[in-house]
């Protein structure tokens, strides 16, 4: 008895799950997605390594200021400090000193530092950007893949359920000897064959669910579904812009086009950076310093020798040195040179790739547009593909109802109907996805309402 009601628990408990299991939304999975992903976590850090290197550069343009103390103490031969004679003894010392310095000038490589540092923040935002618009097309592809798959599923389950019906009826017209017991085995073995469809769409709805959680990196596979839906064709009005004008608004907007343009301009500030080693550099500095030794002696007023204090000490010892330094370059073994050169090619790598990216861009966009039109031109023959099988399938139903036609073409003409409601849910599917592709190169946001 007990273990009837522990087995009753647990069941109610698994049935409460599965009733309350979360049915997961595009755009849910779209905000998760971008929210939970390790690599635009990485990216965010490399982002925050970018703000690090601005605060680097505000840095290099301040003074510094750094304080040394140095304690020692030698024993037998050694140079006194206050008279700078020779001694042979044990002497304790102490010296302190605080110093400052600061670039004046060093041909603008500080303040173009820094504006590369904003630049490279900015241009890291955009590579971030860039990885989630991927990840949202990557997870509205894979989306529309399980909700294509749970829609096949219903359709071969609805047609296993047709065919039930046609099995009970033929079983009748086999045992009134109206048809043949040949043509019960052939729909029993049509049914066969639905239900192995049956099982490999649950298969694929099941792998494709796998695959929207991996990208979502949901590690819960079994509990884990899409909202149940059957999207139609979306109304659209994207056709009525030609391809150029499309690529000519992505060009103002997607952050692929904007973080290759950023490189360009990075590598630009990298070319007046390596230019300015060529110019001096003016530096500044100043020091105070001040020592203890308790070998010191020195006058008192009436000529004694004696040795101050450690306070007195620092005071009297104390002292200050400052000036300017000028560093002018001359020969550096053609470092400079060679790094101007450098930078010179990277700048010209990098306007080349901002070509060639936007040349790719162009190139996606007519393939998108492309793909629209031809995706939805199969999409409308598979539809009528569809109708005229299904006239078909009803016109072979009545005449093997009556006789008078056999059961292998009967599960013929049925065949072609599951083909056909099949293929018009593929390119159903297919075309929805290639337009919201190509609406999103156009700045809409990727919905399926």
């Amino acid at each position: 008895m007990k273990f009837k009601i522990t087995l009753l628990m647990v069941l109610g408990t698994v049935l409460m799950t599965n009733a309350q299991m979360k049915k997961w939304t595009l755009e849910e999975c779209v905000t998760f997605a971008v929210e939970n992903n390790l690599t635009i976590e990485q990216f965010e850090l490399d982002l925050e390594n970018a703000k690090i290197d601005k605060s680097d550069a505000i840095g290099n343009m301040l003074p510094n200021l750094n304080g040394t103390t140095t304690i020692s103490s030698n024993t037998g031969f050694s140079i006194n400090p206050t008279n700078n004679l020779p001694t042979n003894s044990t002497a304790f010392n102490v010296n302190g000193n605080v110093s400052s310095n600061v670039t004046l000038f060093d041909g603008l490589r500080n303040l173009r530092q820094l504006n590369r540092a904003k630049m490279n923040a900015i241009a890291n935002q955009y590579r971030l950007d860039d990885l989630k618009d991927d990840i949202k097309l990557s997870v509205a592809n894979a989306y529309l893949g399980v909700i294509s798959n749970k829609e096949q599923l219903r359709t071969f389950r609805a047609q296993y359920a047709v065919t039930e019906q046609d099995l009970k009826r033929t079983k009748e017209l086999v045992e009134s000897g109206v048809v043949p017991r040949g043509d019960l085995l052939e729909i029993e073995a049509t049914a066969a064959d639905q239900e192995q469809q049956i099982v490999n769409g649950e298969s694929l709805v099941l792998i494709s669910r796998i695959n929207l959680a991996q990208l979502l990196q949901i590690t819960d596979y079994e509990n884990f579904d899409v909202a149940d839906a059957e999207y139609q064709i979306p109304p659209s009005d994207i056709l009525n812009n030609s391809a150029k004008v499309i690529f000519d608004k992505a060009l103002s907007f997607r952050n692929d086009i904007k973080f290759s343009e950023s490189n360009v301009k990075l590598a630009e500030e990298d070319l007046k950076i390596a230019k300015g080693a060529y110019s001096p550099t003016l530096s500044a500095f100043f020091q105070y310093g001040t020592r203890y030794s308790d070998v010191t002696q020195i006058p008192d007023g009436n000529g004694v020798p004696f040795t101050p204090n450690f306070t007195d000490q620092l005071w009297i010892f104390d002292g200050i040195s400052y000036g300017a330094q000028l560093n002018v370059p001359i020969f550096n073994g053609w470092s400079t040179r060679n790094n101007v050169k450098r930078s010179q090619i990277s700048l010209q790598k990098a306007k080349l790739q901002f070509e060639q990216d936007k040349l790719d861009l162009e190139t996606n966009i007519q393939q998108a547009y492309v793909d629209v039109t031809t995706f939805y031109k199969a999409y409308e023959a598979a539809e009528k593909t569809l109708e005229a099988r299904r006239l078909a399938y009803d016109y072979a139903k009545e005449r093997f109802n009556v006789g008078l036609m056999n059961a292998f073409d009967f599960s013929q003409a049925q065949s072609r109907v599951d083909n056909a409601e099949a293929s018009v849910i593929r390119t159903k599917y297919d075309y929805i996805f290639r337009l919201k592709i190509l609406e999103f190169y156009f700045g809409i946001p990727i919905s399926l309402n």
